[in-house]
């Protein structure tokens, strides 16, 4: 079974003899993390699961868990959370653990319940004397200022999962869990969702899992990968595309691309170059310093005729699929 430290409460268990990962963004320095993982094993048998999860979450931080479906992010979030326990490895707090709350991808409340009724429930859990004010404002932050007495029956899916928003920040949690709180939802309620992620910033600290990369790019400034139960790469968002991904340009000509293909093609510097389609290459450099410096000197001895050259922007999933090698 997993042990369950606390940092903040002195509540500590011996760890493993055995050094802490490193990561791009954690390695030869010390972070404050305010939960994080060593060795969480939690086997299903047949391959799935969770193997040795070292996982590390900065305070402060909006941390992506991203991941294709059966990744083992849920497996994960819930022995983090505490729903479900694992089979060896350690879970250690840096927050106070009593302030840890879980809001999963479809909250389930008694359907008699009022929506004002469901937080208040919620608080009162961590804080018998919470102030009643504490659930208008929790409602408020969520968008339900004006469903406080609707039955949690009555509320369609997107506003149930504001629900179990606010119910999860009702008594200001210090770790805040999201199991992919933007599945199913339409793009305008996607959109309210993230908004409300990246709002919570400065508030507290926000573990959220997705398959839908876009979505972890937008609002998480720190993304922890995980494919077949394992975390592959864990660091900054931003980090992770400059360090997975080449820089490369896109060219636009008219005539002699067949020859500029063939141009790009023999230079050592140039790691690939593809043809996107008729007049339009992607040519993928070696180093950002190398193909900045010697991609306009192919170009001006083609005689093609250039209509643009520009850097083309990296983004996560390219980033994913180059470190887990295949499609989410």
């Amino acid at each position: 079974m997993a042990q369950q430290t606390s940092s903040a409460s002195n509540d500590r268990v011996p760890r493993p003899d055995r050094g802490a990962a490193e990561t791009p963004e954690h390695a030869g320095e010390t972070i404050r993390p305010a939960v994080s993982t060593r060795a969480l094993t939690r086997d299903y048998g047949g391959g799935t699961g969770v193997f040795g999860i070292d996982l590390v979450v900065p305070r402060g931080s909006v941390y992506g868990l991203v991941g294709p479906n059966g990744a083992g992010k849920t497996t994960l979030l819930s022995i983090v959370g505490g729903t479900r326990r694992a089979d060896s490895g350690e879970v250690t707090f840096g927050v106070d653990r009593h302030r840890v709350a879980v809001s999963t991808d479809v909250p389930e409340f008694e359907p008699w319940l009022t929506a004002s009724e469901v937080v208040e429930l919620a608080g009162n859990l961590v804080d018998p004397r919470l102030p009643r004010e504490k659930v208008k404002v929790a409602l408020h932050r969520t968008g339900l200022s004006g469903y406080g007495d609707r039955k949690a029956g009555s509320l369609s899916r997107g506003m149930t999962l504001r629900l179990g928003f606010a119910a999860a920040l009702v008594a200001d949690p210090q770790l805040l869990i999201l199991d992919e709180p933007t599945s199913a939802l339409d793009p305008r309620g996607r959109s309210d969702v993230l908004d409300l992620v990246a709002s919570l910033r400065d508030l507290t600290t926000v573990v959220f899992s997705s398959h839908i990369l876009a979505d972890v790019q937008r609002v998480c400034d720190h993304v922890g990968v995980v494919r077949a139960g394992r975390l592959l790469y864990q660091g900054p968002t931003a980090q992770l595309v400059d360090t997975h991904m080449r820089p490369s340009w896109l060219v636009r000509v008219r005539g002699g691309g067949t020859d500029l293909l063939r141009a790009f093609a023999a230079e050592t510097w140039v790691a690939r170059v593809s043809s996107l389609r008729p007049g339009l290459f992607r040519v993928e450099a070696r180093s950002l310093e190398a193909g900045e410096r010697h991609i306009a000197e192919v170009l001006s001895r083609s005689s093609a005729r250039v209509v643009s050259v520009a850097p083309e922007e990296s983004d996560l999933e390219a980033a994913f699929l180059s470190i887990t090698g295949g499609p989410r």
